[in-house]
């Protein structure tokens, strides 16, 4: 045996023998590592204390009070809680929120896959930006302000809509008045302004599907729906999860739209959990039954992603 053989077989029976030794130099390293990812992770968690987790617990603690933001707050333990299975308005907006949020839902998850695969087939590179953009450009708008243009579009008497369908010899429809056509109207306005998200999230999805799978499919004789349901909408179920998920509590919590277009009415027909949230905390200053009312939101949205976790396991593929 050479001497640099028994130098490297007796290193290699040290290193055995003490086994905490190479792990012991990559240590400071790790540490170094650790220390700076909790840097850079730092405001985020600032943030994240301030804005979510200390509003989080303040409404906790608010909803074991009786509270009009005037006085001092008086202790009642659950009966704010309580007070919810004896609130029959309260079923009735969680249910007109539920009809608006469903089919909000239903429009940003499958009108804006079907437009997304459509802005994707051929055609001019410049007709493609324009539609993109055109789609893109009421999600980056105000709530308030794309609120306030329907509004005025949707007017019985003036509204451009309306005038429109006088053309078709159709009578004027009462959009924001109606309590038919209020929640539709909110739906209607909800879903043009967010749509455009789910057209983005869609078009980026579809670009990370490898060009090779279509085109072997393609040569197999497979037609353009065999690959659509077949190739594409597998391959893109992470991305349809991912909107289905985002959709459904954006959709729960839309606040603006009924705020400005029918103010909830007529009664309750429009009006959401959000609303009715805002009103009885700053319109009957009863905070704590709206800080109630608020954790009931977040147990509903905590129990519908938790399915759709759940679900996702049956659909969703990661290839």
């Amino acid at each position: 045996m050479t001497t640099s053989t028994a130098r490297g077989v007796g290193n290699g029976s040290r290193e055995a023998a003490v086994p905490g030794a190479r792990r012991r130099r990559t240590d400071p390293a790790r540490k170094g590592e650790a220390f700076a990812a909790l840097g850079f992770l730092t405001p985020s968690l600032i943030g994240f204390a301030l804005f979510v987790l200390a509003p989080a617990l303040g409404v906790i603690a608010l909803s074991f009070y009786d509270w009009n933001l005037l006085s001092d707050g008086t202790f009642i333990g659950l009966g704010n809680f309580t007070r919810l299975f004896s609130d029959a308005r309260l079923a009735q907006v969680y249910g007109s929120t539920a009809y608006m949020a469903v089919v909000i839902l239903a429009v940003n998850v499958i009108v804006g896959l079907l437009l997304a695969v459509l802005l994707e087939t051929r055609m001019p590179r410049w007709i493609r930006g324009f539609f993109r953009l055109s789609f893109l450009f009421p999600f980056v708008v105000s709530s308030s302000a794309v609120a306030l243009i329907w509004r005025f579009l949707l007017n019985k008497d003036l509204g451009l809509v309306n005038y429109w369908l006088g053309w078709l010899h159709i009578d004027r429809i009462d959009w924001l008045g109606s309590s038919a056509f209020a929640p539709i109207s909110v739906i209607l306005v909800a879903s043009w302004k967010t749509v455009g998200f789910s057209i983005l999230i869609y078009i980026a999805g579809l670009q990370s599907i490898p060009a090779e799978i279509r085109e072997a499919a393609i040569v197999d004789g497979a037609n353009a729906w065999q690959r659509f349901w077949r190739i594409t909408l597998p391959l893109l179920s992470p991305t349809v999860f991912f909107l289905l998920v985002i959709n459904t509590i954006s959709a729960f919590q839309i606040f603006a739209e009924p705020r400005v277009l029918t103010q909830g009415g007529p009664g309750d027909a429009s009006r959401t959990i959000v609303q009715y949230i805002y009103d009885t905390a700053f319109g009957s200053f009863d905070l704590g039954y709206a800080s109630a009312v608020g954790i009931t939101l977040l147990l509903v949205l905590i129990v519908l992603t938790a399915i759709q976790f759940r679900l996702s396991r049956r659909w969703t593929f990661y290839g």
